[in-house]
């Protein structure tokens, strides 16, 4: 057994070297395969280990901080464990603390050992600790105690100056391992104190923290210790009774807090502030405030011992302060104008940071609404003080943006307090809105898209809104802000803003939309486009620069609320001045504005009714027509206006939407005339495009069993007598059928409601339960067929993908320049806006094409670009077997067939290159199978999941019987889907036999028919199928036989149907055949769907060596396809 080779590489015996470190860390650090070669063997896991421990422990070792790092970051691979008894492991945890006490016992020489490895291995091997313990699963508590032991040797000096930030570390380290295991240091609380006391350096600070900390987790736990005893010995260390699961001890140490004693450490913990840096106050006071509420201590304590730091300049004591302030709300009652002064104070002088007058107007608006929850009444003297604070116009953007929202926050509380009943306070809030616009009244000649823009439009929209919240709950109502004076001042500022600045009418109606798609706030909106029909159209002067207007006028013509007459007029007035201004120096002008012209009267005839425009519109529609100097515009306007006499308003809006979707793109009301002009295409080489297909190919993504090269042609439906068979149902009269509701190749029949009355009523004929139950049956399925001459019929689909090779492409499509090295494969071609168009001579209904955006090139295989590292992320592997979808675009065939026969769908695309090229051919057609005819029975909505292979297979039995031969149903006709028509059953059964062994039968069936298999029938074929684990969901019957199937049933029955397969051969066949039958395993039943409305069945019964399949369908012509279907499926 020592001889055979162990499947992992062994550990290398000799030590590693720094330059083996460096490699080793460098591997690990980029992860990958590079770490994998490292991890893949567990065993070097403790060499690793053992190795970086000792090199720590080498006096000249130079990566000694390098080696700790790595330790902790990779802690959970070297160390971790999945079993904590396991002895690699608690060797490993050993040694590592180990390694510290001999760190931490030798003597700084500030050279190899220096106070930075010292501080650096206590905080690593702490780390390391806590982060394998989460929870004590893999960290016996014997090495926290180690540790822990091992901390308080260093702490337990205090005043010694030297190692004063080691004692620092090394108190923070206790106080993690505090945080993790709370009350770990609970016995030893009286120590802490102690140390506190006499530690007078800048590591106090840690000391205090740490004390704070144990009484932080005592109070928290409710533990019942003394924090004064120091009875228990500082070292050894022993980890408390109630973390290592006594529950007696537990039971002991949680009778209660010892407040006389905690509320004496509280005292001295309160003493001590004034040695904590602020981001220790910050934890000092999160432990602090606990602790005074548990105690039931006067928050005025904490209050008269902290208040002050509100008047500091550090952002950490000021938010100290206010975080006291939330929690102790009644302790300082009275002090919230204090605190907003000293907040806006803070926000104004310009000496501080920004950062730090940011937070203090952030700080200033949470306390006012903290303040306005609690007692509105408290608002008035802070609202009165922030209503003289203006931004200053030199001030940083986001700072005036604070301010603004001051304001606006400030007008809230007055509207809300009714302080601003009176005119003389509605006046000033006037004045206050507009003197706080003065900051960023930059925003007039800046451009749209400046950031004082959206900060100016940002407070007009706080200004506007008020107090009102999107809520549903919210009480106040859009009526109460239109009235106020807030809101008829902006709408007239915003009227002279327009006005002023055409430019920024995108962005006004960018902030009318906002509003009008606010359900609480569309009112605002309405009014606004009111107030800019009433006094902007009166106001605009008459010009080119109109134009400028025209999306808040598009705005104005959507809105059904505002009469169009304003618009209307002004409209008119614009297209003399277009005729008068015409000449030869005008260009595109005339065309450009009069298509924007018409496009607002498109918008107003498709929102208002006739009746409003008539009038008006047809005087401008009608003027144009006559003097406009563009034809293309005369010739519209002529549309326009013949729609509008001509056509009702509601079927005048429906043509004109209509004709959006036919163009298949969205109005816009920004859009000029130019972008509707068509870019010049590039001419189309014939030439070029003749071999398309040899480099362009749309393959199936998934091949045909049978690949028919030939289809079944019948003649078409005629008037005469002279109807084919298969296309009629059985009926005692022949209905009046509707020819040119008919197609040619259709199998279901029409019939006119008058047609169906004038027919004399057929005998009544009496029929048992079991013909009635069928009937039933297959009403019900054919009730949920659609009639594809009246709705959407059912679609067949067809997965493809779209290729093509980028060499040949190059050498006809390309500049024929030749490309090296890594631009042969960066330079790949690319097709652009694709579209792949189909047609069939087969009956397949109208094919809707398809469009790829974007498809690159494949490159060439036979290239050797495995040395190129630039761009391996675009090559395909050169393994044949595997493609690169990137190179491959999915395409989808829609079919919707009226008759279930194969055929052929050719393929035609254009597409454009990168040069503009637009390409233009045909490609090779995609052969359609009588596979991808077969679908799933559609199953009525009623009935439910559990209950659906019960539904089939009650539909196979009630088929197999209408598809018989002796059946008596075939005189019934089914109404279809929507009731206009009906389908009748004429059925054709056929059998053949296939050599074929029962396993591999059922493996091709699971392969190719486990959808339609609607049960199995055998106690032996079942066994098989369900080891399978494929075919799931049916039916499964143990005996085979069945009440609905004659299993059992002969050839000679067949001697009726119009057709008969005879066996020839001699007797030792029919022998043979005669004892493979009696070996009989089972039964498969098959129902298969065929659109639109056929069903193909298949009762295959299956022995050893040989299977015959039954076959039943009501649509004879694919039985032409069939045989081939399973000679392919079975026997390839």
């Amino acid at each position: 057994m020592t001889d055979k080779p162990h499947p992992q590489p062994p550990p290398p015996l000799k030590p590693l070297s720094p330059q083996d470190w460096e490699l080793l860390i460098d591997d690990f650090q980029y992860g990958g395969v590079r770490r994998q070669k490292w991890t893949s063997a567990l065993a070097i896991f403790p060499f690793i280990v053992d190795q970086a421990l000792s090199s720590l422990l080498k006096r000249d070792f130079p990566l000694k901080l390098s080696l700790i790092l790595f330790l902790e970051e990779f802690s959970n691979t070297l160390l971790g464990s999945a079993d904590p008894d396991c002895q690699p492991h608690e060797n490993s945890l050993h040694r590592l603390i180990e390694t510290v006490r001999v760190v931490l016992q030798t003597p700084i020489d500030g050279v190899h050992v220096t106070f930075a490895l010292r501080e650096q291995m206590m905080v690593s091997v702490t780390s390391i600790v806590i982060s394998l313990d989460t929870g004590l699963g893999q960290v016996h508590m014997r090495w926290v105690e180690s540790l822990v032991e091992l901390l308080l040797t260093v702490i337990n000096r205090p005043n010694y100056g030297s190692d004063r930030q080691a004692r620092a570390v090394a108190c923070e380290c206790l106080r993690e391992l505090e945080l993790a295991y709370p009350c770990l240091l609970s016995d030893i609380a009286g120590h802490l104190w102690s140390l506190c006391q006499n530690e007078r350096t800048h590591a106090s600070q840690s000391y205090i923290l740490l004390f704070t900390s144990v009484i932080h987790n005592i109070v928290a736990q409710k533990m019942n210790v003394s924090v004064l005893n120091t009875s228990v010995p500082l070292v050894p260390f022993i980890v408390p009774q109630i973390l290592l699961g006594d529950s007696n001890s537990g039971k002991e140490g949680s009778g209660g807090l010892n407040y006389k004693e905690l509320r004496r450490a509280m005292a001295f913990l309160l003493e001590w502030p004034q040695v904590l840096t602020p981001c220790a106050m910050v934890e000092f006071l999160a432990m602090i405030m606990p602790l005074a509420v548990a105690l039931d201590l006067q928050a005025s304590m904490l209050k008269v011992q902290f208040f002050g730091m509100i008047y500091s300049y550090d952002p950490m004591l000021c938010h100290v302060v206010l975080t006291m302030y939330s929690k102790f709300l009644d302790a300082f009652d009275g002090q919230e104008g204090e605190i907003a002064r000293r907040l806006i104070l803070v926000s104004r002088e310009t000496q501080h940071f920004l950062v730090f007058r940011l937070l203090a107007l952030h700080w200033l608006l949470g306390f006012c609404e903290l303040v306005l929850r609690r007692d509105a009444g408290k608002m008035k003297p802070i609202v009165e003080t922030c209503l003289h604070i203006y931004p200053s116009v030199f001030d940083p953007l986001a700072l005036k943006a604070l301010n603004l929202d001051l304001l606006a926050f400030c007008s809230i509380c007055v509207s809300e307090s009714r302080l601003g009943e009176d005119a003389g306070n509605a006046k000033e809030m006037v004045m206050l809105f507009k003197d706080g616009l003065v900051s960023v009244s930059a925003f007039k000649w800046l451009p749209v898209w400046s950031s004082e823009t959206a900060v100016a439009f940002r407070t007009f929209h706080r200004f506007l809104i008020g107090a009102s919240s999107h809520s549903d709950f919210d009480p106040s109502t859009t009526r109460s802000i239109m009235d106020s004076t807030i809101f008829r001042t902006l709408q007239g500022m915003l009227v002279d803003v327009m006005l002023e600045c055409h430019r920024l009418v995108p962005v006004m109606v960018a902030f009318t939309d906002r509003l009008l798609g606010c359900q609480k706030h569309i009112w605002l909106g309405e009014r606004l486009l009111q107030t800019f029909d009433e006094h902007l159209l009166l106001k605009v002067k008459m010009g080119y620069k109109l134009v400028s207007y025209f999306p808040i006028f598009d705005r104005i013509a959507e809105n059904d609320t505002i009469p169009p007459r304003g618009l209307l007029e002004l409209l008119g007035k614009f297209m003399v001045f277009l005729v008068d201004k015409h000449g030869p120096d005008t260009g595109l002008k005339s065309w450009s504005h009069g298509s924007k012209v018409l496009a607002i009267c498109r918008t107003l005839l498709m929102h208002h009714n006739s009746s409003r425009l008539f009038l008006r519109l047809s005087q401008l529609l009608a003027y144009t027509c006559l003097y406009f100097p563009d034809l293309e515009i005369r010739d519209n306007a002529r549309i326009y206006l013949r729609m509008l006499i001509c056509v009702p308003g509601k079927k005048l809006r429906d043509i004109l939407n209509h004709g959006e979707q036919l163009l298949g793109i969205l109005p816009s009301s920004h859009s000029s005339s130019f972008f509707s002009v068509q870019s010049p295409r590039s001419s189309h080489n014939v030439k070029k495009s003749r071999n398309i297909s040899s480099y362009v190919y749309l393959e199936r993504v998934i091949p045909l069993l049978v690949k028919q090269s030939w289809s079944l042609s019948l003649p078409s439906l005629g008037v005469g007598s002279n109807k084919p068979d298969y296309l009629e149902g059985i009926r005692d009269s022949e209905p009046v059928v509707e020819e040119r509701e008919i197609d040619s190749s259709s199998t279901i029949q029409i019939i006119p409601e008058t047609a169906r009355i004038d027919q004399p009523h057929e005998p009544l004929r009496v029929m048992d339960s079991k013909i009635s139950e069928i009937l039933g049956t297959l009403r019900r399925h054919f009730s949920c067929i659609p009639d594809f001459r009246h709705m959407t019929g059912l679609k067949v689909r067809i997965s493809c993908s779209l290729r093509f090779e980028s060499e040949p492409f190059n050498r006809i499509w390309g500049d024929g320049t030749p490309v090296s090295g890594l631009d042969e494969v960066d330079a790949l071609p690319a097709l652009y806006a694709t579209v792949l168009k189909f047609s069939s001579s087969a009956p397949y209904g109208s094919i809707p094409s398809y469009h790829i955006p974007f498809l690159l090139g494949e490159p060439s295989r036979n290239k050797d670009i495995s040395g190129q590292q630039v761009s391996l992320e675009i090559v395909p592997l050169e393994n044949g077997s595997e493609e690169d979808d990137r190179f491959r675009a999915p395409v989808i065939i829609e079919l919707e067939p009226h008759e279930p026969t194969p055929g052929m769908v050719h393929i035609f695309i254009e597409t454009n290159t990168e040069n503009g090229q637009i390409i233009h051919g045909q490609l090779r057609s995609i052969t359609v199978g009588i596979e991808d005819m077969f679908l799933k029975a559609i199953v009525p909505s009623d009935i439910e999941e559990d209950a659906i292979p019960e539904y089939y297979s009650d539909l196979f039995s009630a088929l197999w019987e209408a598809c018989g031969t002796s059946c008596n149903t075939g005189r019934e006709t089914f109404p279809l889907e929507g009731g206009k028509g009906i389908a009748a059953i004429s059925g054709t059964q056929s059998v053949k036999l296939l050599e074929i062994t029962a396993l591999s039968l059922v493996r091709a069936i699971e392969r190719y028919l486990a959808p339609f298999v609607v049960s199995v029938i055998g106690e032996p074929l079942v066994t098989l199928v369900k080891d399978g684990e494929i075919i799931r969901d049916i039916i499964w019957k143990d005996v085979a036989s069945d009440s609905s199937l004659d299993v059992t049933s002969t050839v000679t029955n067949f001697d009726r149907g119009p057709l008969q397969l005879t066996y020839t051969g001699d007797v030792g066949e029919r022998e043979s055949l005669a004892s493979i039958s009696r070996r009989n395993l089972g039964c498969f039943l098959v129902l298969i769907f065929l659109p639109p409305r056929f069903h193909l069945l298949f009762q295959m019964e299956v022995s050893d060596l040989s299977t015959l399949v039954r076959i039943r369908t009501d649509h004879w012509p694919c039985l032409a396809y069939i045989d081939d279907y399973l000679e392919a499926l079975f026997l390839a």
